[in-house]
C-alpha cells in the first residue's frame, strides 16, 4: 500500500560500491595494493548484488 515510502535497494548499494571504487582508488594510489585488492573483492561483491537484485525484478 504505501510502497513509495521503500527505499530504493539498488540506490543505496550502487552509492557503497561506487564508495568502495573509490577508496580502492585512493588506496592504489598511496601504494597500498594489498588494501587496494581487499576493497576492490568487496565492491565486486557489491556489484554481484545488485545484478542480482535487478535480474530479480
Amino acid at each position: 500500500m504505501f510502497s513509495f515510502f521503500k527505499k530504493d535497494p539498488i540506490k543505496n548499494l550502487n552509492k557503497q560500491y561506487f564508495q568502495k571504487l573509490e577508496n580502492a582508488m585512493h588506496a592504489q594510489r598511496n601504494g597500498d595494493i594489498k588494501s587496494y585488492s581487499m576493497i576492490t573483492a568487496e565492491a565486486e561483491t557489491i556489484r554481484v548484488e545488485i545484478e542480482r537484485i535487478e535480474n530479480a525484478k
